[in-house]
């Protein structure tokens, strides 16, 4: 394998989670509901998914308890703000510092163990290509999901019923109510979603990125998954470019510290943030006013008050 190989590769490994966590979170805000609690969700999936694959020695099992523990905070965010219609901003910030403190709790026994290497697709012929082998044919499993998903969360959204359904109610939540649209079953349906999303993308970071659990092995990944939708308009497409753009400059400057890139570390660790920002913006810019946020997101939604 080839320098070039492997820096393509690790772009893939390094933008998978913050596409599957991004993903979640546009279809809630779509919906019309603001969780900054994706960082929390994304720990949390992160310790319970390693704690779980450990436990029972089984990465199915990791997976499942991974998904499980981020739909558990999701559902714990839904009735603060779907049952007792308190404020979303403050609910999802208490989301993210409950689920920093209790994913210390849950990994503090599994700090040092490591889980084996995920077995990758391999195509007779395929997976041997040179460059594009196996870049498109040699790729784990989370990475094909994540980008399935993207196709269906787009198809979703802009074809399905339930998915334009979704759409009107996070664009005017009245108006919805009113013709008969059920805001909070689909609200909720949408937040365990974006947990569930959430929680696979921590389970990437510890059992396919790392191997391994440490505390606040996110890094800030949930925070960047948020940015994300905003700069991406709340459209998939833009979202998968606006994934990969930070994934691959997080790759190259690192390796720019690695060949003693002629600037300060921090400078250089902070390059991803600012040139996945920039590009996004002039992106929102060029699609002329289609970047719009939802009419009736972070509203709390309370018909009976």
């Amino acid at each position: 394998m080839t320098i070039f190989e492997a820096i393509l590769l690790t772009i893939v490994t390094a933008s998978t989670p913050l596409l599957l966590a991004a993903l979640g979170e546009l279809v809630v805000e779509r919906a019309g509901v603001l969780n900054l609690g994706v960082e929390g969700m994304m720990v949390m999936g992160a310790a319970c998914g390693f704690a779980g694959a450990v436990t029972f020695d089984s990465t199915i099992a990791g997976i499942l308890c991974g998904i499980l523990a981020g739909m558990v905070l999701a559902l714990v965010f839904a009735i603060a703000v779907l049952g007792l219609a308190v404020n979303q901003v403050a609910a999802g910030l208490a989301l993210t510092i409950l689920g920093l403190g209790l994913s210390g709790l849950i990994g503090q026994p599994f700090v040092g163990a490591q889980r084996d290497v995920i077995a990758h697709l391999s195509l007779p012929v395929l997976t041997d290509l040179p460059v594009v082998g196996r870049l498109f044919f040699g790729q784990d499993a989370f990475v094909y999901i994540s980008l399935a998903a993207t196709i269906a969360v787009a198809w979703f959204l802009a074809r399905n019923r339930a998915g334009l359904s979704l759409r009107a109610i996070g664009e005017n939540q009245g108006s919805a109510h009113a013709l008969g649209l059920p805001v909070i079953k689909t609200r909720l349906i949408a937040i365990l979603f974006g947990g569930a999303m959430a929680g696979l993308a921590g389970v990437y970071l510890s059992l396919v990125y790392t191997r391994f659990w440490s505390p606040g092995m996110t890094a800030g990944r949930g925070w960047i998954a948020v940015a994300l939708v905003v700069f991406a308009g709340w459209r998939p497409g833009i979202l998968l470019i606006g994934a990969y753009l930070f994934g691959a400059a997080t790759v190259l400057q690192l390796h720019a510290q690695a060949a003693g890139f002629g600037l300060p570390s921090q400078a250089l660790a902070a390059l991803p943030y600012l040139a996945t920002i920039v590009a996004l913006v002039l992106l929102s810019l060029r699609r002329k006013g289609a970047t719009a946020a939802p009419g009736s997101l972070g509203q709390p939604f309370a018909p009976d008050r």
